[in-house]
C-alpha cells in the first residue's frame, strides 16, 4: 500500500512501550528547542537544525517511521558545516496532521 492510501493516524503502539516516553521527550526537545526554522513544503514541512543534531534526528526517525508509516522523511546536510534539513511529507492532509502532532 502506498502512502497516498494509508490512514493519517499515529500507531503509537508500533513504538516499543519501553521506548515511547523517550521518543516523545526527544520529539519535544527537537521541535520545541532545537529546530531553528520551519518551512512549509508541499504536503508537509522542512525543519532546519544544526548539523550536530544528526544523531538525535536519526534516533527520532527510527521510531517515528514505525508509528507514522504514511510519512516520508528526507535529510539533507549542507557541505562545509552547513545546516541539516529534515523534510517530513506525506499524502494530502499530512501538513495539518503534523501541525497538530509535532510539539512546538
Amino acid at each position: 500500500m502506498d502512502n497516498q492510501h494509508m490512514p493519517l493516524a499515529c500507531l503509537v503502539e508500533a513504538i516499543p512501550e519501553h521506548e515511547r516516553s523517550a521518543h516523545f521527550q526527544l520529539a519535544a526537545d527537537l521541535f520545541r528547542h532545537r529546530a531553528e526554522e520551519r518551512k512549509d513544503v508541499p504536503n508537509g514541512y522542512a525543519f532546519r537544525f544544526s548539523p550536530d543534531t544528526l544523531e538525535q534526528v536519526a534516533q527520532f526517525l527510527a521510531n517515528e517511521r514505525r508509528c507514522c508509516p504514511f510519512l516520508s522523511f528526507d535529510i539533507t546536510i549542507a557541505s562545509g558545516g552547513g545546516p541539516l534539513w529534515l523534510y517530513i511529507t506525506g499524502p494530502d492532509g499530512a501538513r495539518e496532521f503534523l501541525a497538530a502532532e509535532l510539539p512546538g
